[in-house]
């Protein structure tokens, strides 16, 4: 089944790619590779949430808006390999959760992108991953994720 037959199966409609709040490009293919920038969960151009995780953040609504940033990154790395149909699977996930002193769950946050992820692609969708807390993230945003995918 198509990428774009499975987003529909399961009701996902990607977003809009995300205009750069600095200096690079959403994302740039290389060697078979599609690798995309660090994606914060905008929807409709604005951030749905400010803060640390595990503070002003629910762990639970964090874990959505790292959803959100697979699918930001996903559409970003369509845009860039000339459609969703050219993007093969997932290679790597790197999450970064802004987190309060206490926080320790950033791989339960991050699996809100690995899981959609895996929900798209099926075994091409199964990654190497790294989740990281750290005190701040860009415009105060609670996650943000980067990826790696495979051209198809």
């Amino acid at each position: 089944m198509s990428v774009s037959a499975r987003l529909a199966e399961l009701g996902i409609e990607l977003p809009a790619v995300a205009a750069p709040v600095a200096a690079y490009v959403p994302a740039v293919v290389h060697n078979g590779l599609v690798y995309t920038s660090g994606q914060l969960p905008f929807v409709s151009g604005a951030l749905p949430a400010v803060g640390k995780v595990g503070a002003e953040v629910s762990a639970e609504d964090a874990k959505g808006y790292a959803r959100t940033c697979a699918l930001n990154a996903l559409a970003a790395a369509a845009d860039a390999a000339g459609g969703v149909d050219r993007i093969g699977g997932v290679l790597r996930v790197g999450g970064f959760v802004a987190s309060a002193a206490d926080f320790t769950g950033q791989p339960g946050v991050i699996n809100g992108a690995s899981e959609v992820l895996g929900e798209i692609f099926g075994e091409a969708g199964r990654h190497a991953r790294a989740a990281v807390g750290v005190a701040e993230l860009p415009l105060g945003s609670p996650v943000e994720v980067e990826v790696t995918f495979l051209l198809a």
